[in-house]
């Protein structure tokens, strides 16, 4: 049962926001939050991804105070145990540009405005690129880059405590990756098996260091297809035909489709990958144009946090 659930009625774009409860069976850990922003903008997108929750009775919740969709990556990072670490916001990819730099979210202000209880860090981290598995944490080596001041054995360290992981992973970027976040390369399975864009079609570059990492890791790969050729030139930073970027809560997988043959094949193979989860498919691609999909939109969280705000639609 849900706690210290504070309610609010709004509309926004023909949805009525108002205040309920799915969290009356016994399988539901997690709630997926979502920016309000992303009803605002994708109303048809967001009502689709909804209506998958609601039929799996998965918690879903608006985050108030928000300046962008991309919640994942401005959201603290929960520990295994339940603790939230709000990381610094700070990303490089956001600098250069007015527009950009106005749509990066006050962090310490959401927390506030949403009643989050967390540990602040001054490391510089998008939770979009941390992976969190049984004692073991993937990011990528643009932790480096964006902490410049750094000692880089010091951070994994500090990393390795505020984490509550025994291994700090380090997987090399994609140098044509504007964030260079691990999830849209990388997911776990479980703690030594991991899923990801297929190594043969990535760059020899790519390719050397994720072998690196898996031989000293002792980890598992399984290939994941994406596709290359969806690209548009009106949407440089397109995340288009990227399957890895899924949402994964409780025991369902909501995961991108882009109209190809290559959709059956991704299904099948988180189907065999995660044989006790429940999958599901949605068109995404308005979202994923600007740059990211369901991990980058969505922050999952084990229901059992002190408070927080609970908000959910109902059609007209």
């Amino acid at each position: 049962m849900a706690i210290g659930i504070a309610i609010q009625t709004c509309i926004i774009n023909t949805f009525n926001i108002q205040s309920t409860d799915m969290s009356n069976t016994n399988s539901v850990k997690q709630t997926v939050y979502i920016s309000e922003l992303l009803l605002e903008r994708y109303p048809e997108t967001c009502k689709n991804l909804i209506n998958i929750l609601e039929k799996h009775k998965v918690n879903y919740s608006f985050i108030k105070g928000t300046k962008d969709i991309w919640c994942r990556d401005y959201m603290p990072v929960q520990t295994e145990s339940g603790k939230l670490i709000q990381f610094k916001y700070d990303p490089s990819y956001l600098k250069g540009k007015m527009e950009w730099e106005d749509s990066r979210s006050d962090v310490r202000e959401i927390c506030r405005m949403n009643n989050l209880d967390v540990t602040f860090s001054d490391i510089n981290l998008d939770g979009g690129n941390v992976l969190i598995c049984k004692g073991r944490a993937i990011l990528s080596d643009r932790i480096f880059s964006e902490n410049p001041t750094y000692e880089k054995e010091s951070m994994i360290n500090e990393l390795s405590k505020l984490l509550e992981c025994d291994e700090i992973i380090i997987i090399p970027a994609q140098k044509g990756d504007f964030t260079g976040h691990a999830d849209g390369m990388v997911r776990f399975v479980d703690r030594n098996t991991i899923i990801g864009n297929r190594l043969a079609d990535e760059y020899k570059y790519w390719q050397k260091g994720m072998q690196e990492v898996l031989d000293k890791y002792n980890l598992t790969y399984i290939d994941m297809p994406f596709l290359t050729d969806m690209k548009e030139r009106k949407y440089p930073n397109s995340a288009v035909g990227i399957y890895v970027n899924f949402l994964e809560v409780n025991d369902l997988i909501v995961v991108p489709i882009f109209g190809r043959e290559e959709d059956k094949q991704a299904v099948e193979i988180l189907q065999k990958a995660f044989p006790n989860k429940i999958i599901e498919t949605i068109n995404y691609n308005d979202v994923a144009k600007e740059g990211g999909l369901l991990n980058c939109t969505t922050w999952v969280v084990k229901k059992n946090m002190k408070r927080y705000k609970m908000s959910h639609y109902t059609p007209n």
